[in-house]
């Protein structure tokens, strides 16, 4: 599992692959669909550091901003922290 982080900066990165004895930390989850798929930001738009033209994006930051407000650093959002 990966999760969502959001820098002082609004940018997106992903946690390592938390398996097995990891420690998973607090987190805030956000499932959604929104609008058409190609707007969604995808798991690989937040490895290749592209989607943030992607309606979605905001969306997402805003989750994380959500997230920070309510004390967690990390969040997961059903279409970019799956593969």
């Amino acid at each position: 599992m990966r999760l969502l982080q959001l820098s002082n900066t609004g940018d997106l990165s992903l946690t390592k692959d938390l398996v097995g004895n990891d420690t998973i930390p607090p987190y805030a989850i956000l499932s959604h669909t929104w609008g058409a798929e190609a707007d969604e930001v995808t798991f690989e738009d937040i490895t290749q550091g592209t989607g943030k033209n992607k309606p979605g994006y905001e969306k997402i930051r805003f989750c994380g901003e959500q997230a920070r407000q309510d004390c967690l650093d990390h969040f997961w959002v059903d279409t970019c922290c799956t593969i």
